[in-house]
């Protein structure tokens, strides 16, 4: 890249950058509307054949296509690219170095919300499509789908997925959204796992009631939720929900092999979180525990007087909510179903336990490890990066991974190169322009490798 193409590459991105597109936020509809149409008019310079925006209920999907540059007859494979162009709140304010959408270029790091999560993922995307059509090199079908609602859980992803399935059809997808395991070794993420979420209500009294005229008569509705929530877990950490683990596929020796090359930190992790030990399966390791191993945790708990000083009552409700997080083969319908039995077999007498399933549970997701395209992109980050990629996984929960497969039979493959100190979703938000250079020399790699890999 010539040195006036370079700054002119930057000041673009800054301008991407500088559009608040916050899909939590209503107020921030217009700023949506205008990032997608920024989009639409850089992908359309970019020299798509076709460019469209797609809306449906929820914020727009811009879609872009570019057919393959070959004069070979053999049919060859259609690469999706997919992003979101949305970004988080940027609160606190005050916590900022710099205004979160005013863009800064300090020590080799651009500082802006969105910059990594996930504009600096997309940009660099179309700029790499655009050096591959000018040179009149693309050796594959091109598609890129950028949404709007990435940060608020692509809630009508998978239904314009469906809607749009012929336009959206492909042999593979890559995403730009994600990021790096580490800043010292490359790393290629083959899954992550899925979510199961419940809500526990106990009611004991109509009404709170005083404690000196009924304690040790009824039962009390946050002791009784107190005993639920005791009984799904053993002293160290193992779920003893009935079922809970009956799907779980094991870890075989092969993946405990490379789990245990991860690089994992124990002193740095427990400072940085700020705990005095870790907990879980003793049988595992801890990388093992966050990425190949169900989890339980009790995300919020309420009932009773909150407020300063003491009042002297048993109050008339309890609750929680709970997510689990879930590993091949559970499934979430499954795993609440136990969940409601668990609850029912061990609420105590003298009150009522009731369980609410929330919507938006997820499979687990996993890459088969001879999928040809994993093959090609440890070869383009070995290039890039001049060391060997390490597998990992994500112990979040990704719903687009799964939509993908679900709608196409496609599987979905990370590619994005932001580094895991890059602040995502916090205050000063960062990537590195090193990062935005591998990005987009990365993607140009694997275009040229996976189509001539396929035509061969």
């Amino acid at each position: 890249m010539r040195g006036e193409d370079y700054v002119d590459y930057l000041e673009q991105f800054f301008e991407f950058l500088s559009i608040p597109s916050i899909s939590a936020l209503p107020e921030h509809k217009s700023d949506i509307e205008r990032a997608a149409h920024w989009l639409k008019e850089r992908m359309i310079r970019a020299g798509m054949d076709e460019v469209r925006i797609i809306s449906g209920a929820g914020n727009p999907i811009v879609f872009g296509r570019k057919s393959a540059q070959t004069a070979s007859a053999e049919p060859v494979p259609t690469v999706l690219i997919y992003g979101h162009y949305d970004v988080q709140p940027a609160d606190p304010f005050e916590e900022w170095h710099s205004p979160p959408f005013e863009p800064k270029i300090r020590d080799g790091k651009i500082y802006a919300r969105g910059s990594a999560d996930d504009k600096g993922g997309v940009f660099p995307a179309i700029i790499a499509a655009e050096e591959v059509i000018k040179d009149n090199s693309l050796p594959i079908n091109l598609k890129f789908l950028f949404e709007g609602e990435e940060e608020i859980g692509s809630p009508t992803l998978k239904g314009l997925l469906e809607e749009y399935k012929d336009l959206f059809e492909c042999d593979m997808i890559l995403s730009v959204d994600g990021g790096m395991y580490s800043n010292e070794v490359p790393s290629i993420t083959t899954g992550c796992r899925g979510l199961a979420a419940i809500q526990i209500d106990v009611l004991g009294p109509s009404t709170d009631v005083h404690s000196g005229g009924h304690g040790g008569v009824i039962n009390n509705p946050i002791q009784a939720l107190s005993h639920i929530l005791s009984s799904m877990k053993d002293q160290e950490g193992r779920i003893t929900v009935e079922g809970f683990y009956d799907d779980v596929v094991a870890v075989t020796e092969e993946e405990r092999k490379a789990f245990s090359e991860v690089p994992f930190y124990e002193d740095a992790y427990l400072q940085e979180i700020g705990v005095p030990a870790l907990f879980g399966e003793p049988e595992y390791t801890p990388v093992e525990r966050m990425w190949i191993r169900p989890s339980l945790d009790a995300n919020g708990i309420w009932g009773g007087f909150q407020g300063e000083g003491v009042k002297t009552i048993i109050p008339a409700r309890a609750g929680c909510k709970i997510t689990c997080r879930l590993v091949p083969d559970q499934d979430p319908e499954s795993i609440c179903k136990a969940l409601e039995t668990h609850v029912r077999r061990h609420t105590p007498k003298g009150v009522i336990s009731s369980v609410t399933v929330f919507p938006g549970n997820s499979k687990p997701y996993a890459i088969p490890e001879d999928h040809s395209a994993l093959a090609v992109i440890r070869e383009v980050l070995y290039e890039l990066y001049g060391k060997e990629p390490i597998n990992v996984r994500l112990g979040g929960t990704l719903p687009i991974a799964r939509a993908f497969l679900d709608v196409f039979g496609t599987y979905l493959f990370f590619f994005a190169m932001s580094g895991p100190d890059s602040n995502a979703h916090g205050p000063n938000e960062f990537i590195r322009i090193e990062e935005l250079k591998r990005q987009k020399e990365g993607l140009k790699l694997f275009w040229n490798r996976y189509g001539h890999a396929a035509i061969k």
